[in-house]
């Protein structure tokens, strides 16, 4: 994954939870689910919970599937 856009700056590793639906298409509390029953990796600085844009990219790899009919 390139972590720099267009103009050669770096772009955000870490996403807030709202960032983080955004990203998976899920909203704010779905996110927070998903991080409270363990199944989306967080990681918290105080008392902000952020997440890191390469564990989305390994959560979404773990969970492709391939239906045949």
């Amino acid at each position: 994954m390139n972590t720099l856009n267009k103009k050669g700056i770096p772009e955000k590793r870490l996403l807030s939870v709202k960032e983080t639906g955004i990203y998976l298409g899920r909203s704010v509390v779905s996110i927070r689910e998903l991080i409270w029953a363990g199944k989306l990796p967080c990681v918290r600085i105080d008392r902000r919970i952020h997440c890191d844009i390469y564990d989305l990219e390994k959560v979404i790899e773990n969970h492709k599937t391939v239906y045949t009919y």
